[in-house]
């Protein structure tokens, strides 16, 4: 799953410190406030690129964005984490089970707790119906968190595995943009799904590895205190 748990749980850290910058940078406000926040270059820049999306909206970015918005909801999410974890059964491949469920449970437990907390007024028009507030995306948080831990659930670490980390990296992107381009969420609200997502991911199979791993050594260890 990792060739090297320890440094995905560092990068894991990185990413949620650079999470807590922007939950602090946005901060907590009235929902008719939006897009106003804590540190203010922030929600210039929110209404900034919400002005922007209006300049290059057009039909066919239009019908690719509403695509990418149907498959980050819960109607393909939840069947497709439902299949993996029962492929991941069939092959009793347990610790990637263990991270894939945990990484699921933990990412929707942060979105359960962050969204009422910041209660975020969403942006006006949306091109698409929207449920709740607006920060952090749920999307987002999807986007990034199934695509990271599916590349390591289901493929073995090494050079091969590049291509599709760099492919669920894209996708996480593509995703978030979608919203923003839809007049989902802020950008700010998309920037702070990405960097849960992966951490939650990337720091989730880590600490499932180093459980694993000490565990092992704890089993090692038995006979050699028995003799």
């Amino acid at each position: 799953m990792l060739s090297n748990h320890r440094r995905a749980l560092v990068w894991s850290v990185v990413l949620a410190g650079a999470l807590v910058f922007v939950l602090a940078a946005v901060g907590r406000h009235p929902p008719s406030e939006a897009p106003a926040t804590t540190v203010p270059f922030v929600g210039n820049f929110d209404e900034t690129v919400y002005h922007l999306m209006d300049d290059i909206r057009d039909v066919i970015l239009t019908g690719i964005a509403k695509v990418l918005s149907f498959v980050g909801s819960g109607v393909v999410t939840i069947p497709l984490r439902i299949l993996v974890a029962g492929w991941l059964v069939f092959r009793r491949h347990w610790r990637a089970l263990a991270a894939w469920l945990l990484t699921w449970g933990f990412a929707e437990l942060a979105l359960a707790m962050a969204k009422p907390f910041f209660h975020r007024g969403r942006p006006p028009l949306p091109l698409v119906g929207t449920i709740g507030y607006s920060f952090p995306s749920g999307h987002a948080v999807a986007g990034a968190s199934i695509g990271v831990a599916l590349v390591l659930v289901l493929l073995p670490p090494g050079p091969r595995r590049r291509g599709w980390e760099l492919g669920a990296a894209g996708f996480a992107f593509a995703m978030a943009l979608s919203r923003v381009y839809l007049n989902a969420h802020w950008f700010s609200d998309v920037v702070a799904g990405v960097l849960l997502g992966t951490s939650v991911a990337l720091g989730t199979a880590a600490i499932v590895t180093e459980a694993r791993d000490l565990w092992l050594r704890r089993v090692r260890t038995k006979p050699a205190e028995r003799t």
